[in-house]
């Protein structure tokens, strides 16, 4: 399949900026620039740099040179589920190896999040994802026995467990996700190769079926140079009295 050339554009454009050929505060070639250098009419273009946008990489727009603000594109917070979808978005090869993978009680706190008792067994694993083949975020996931007993059986290295879970018919409904940061620990150190105690990006996920009942705890912690989160509000127009 052919890559649309919006895409490969983007794709270009982002290896420039992480590679520092395009420096932050520098500005972007301009859109006939662009074109010329691509072969590309304005419209794929436009859409590259709008994508770059999203992501805050670059600012700019609206008959201004584009700026390079940033050189780590940041996660659109409603695409923060699945990692390999992220990943893809910013044009980077997601990976995984497994660590471990155990069918054991949970400690009280998990079993407490996940409304259990402390004795009813869970689904742990230790999952090192990675970006372009460098450590990029560590997964401490737990799952009820229900769902999770399935993937002691499965090749966890082959890709998003999300998919592998939805593909088995299991509702997953809504998460809620509470962003902080950590300093590493020894074992995030050692696979994540950073200092131990170097800060980390935490987020601890609660995932729930469409019945409101919890299937998932996770605890993932992000190196912070490969990985970013933004959120964007609205103001509705249609503002209550106070």
């Amino acid at each position: 399949m052919t890559t649309p050339l919006h895409r490969v554009i983007a794709a270009e454009l982002r290896q420039r900026i992480r590679g520092g050929v395009l420096a932050v505060g520098d500005p972007l070639p301009s859109e006939a620039r662009l074109c010329e250098e691509f072969s590309a009419s304005r419209g794929p273009v436009r859409q590259a740099l709008a994508a770059l946008r999203e992501e805050g990489l670059i600012g700019g727009g609206q008959g201004k040179r584009a700026v390079v603000l940033d050189a780590v594109p940041a996660q659109p917070f409603e695409s923060f589920l699945s990692f390999t979808r992220r990943a893809e978005i910013t044009g980077h090869e997601p990976g995984q190896r497994l660590q471990e993978i155990a069918l054991r009680r949970p400690e009280p706190a998990v079993a407490a999040a996940l409304g259990i008792d402390p004795d009813e067994r869970v689904v742990q694993l230790l999952r090192l994802r990675l970006l372009d083949g460098r450590p990029a975020m560590l997964e401490r996931m737990t799952y009820v026995e229900a769902v999770g007993r399935p993937l002691l059986d499965a090749d966890l290295d082959a890709g998003s467990i999300y998919a592998l879970l939805i593909e088995r018919g299991v509702d997953l409904h809504s998460a809620r996700h509470t962003f902080d940061a950590v300093a590493a620990d020894d074992l995030d150190a050692r696979l994540l190769d950073v200092p131990e105690g170097a800060p980390l990006l935490r987020e601890r996920r609660l995932t729930t079926d469409s019945n409101g009942t919890p299937i998932e705890w996770s605890d993932d912690r992000y190196r912070p140079d490969v990985a970013t989160v933004t959120v964007t509000n609205t103001r509705s127009t249609r503002t209550a009295a106070l």
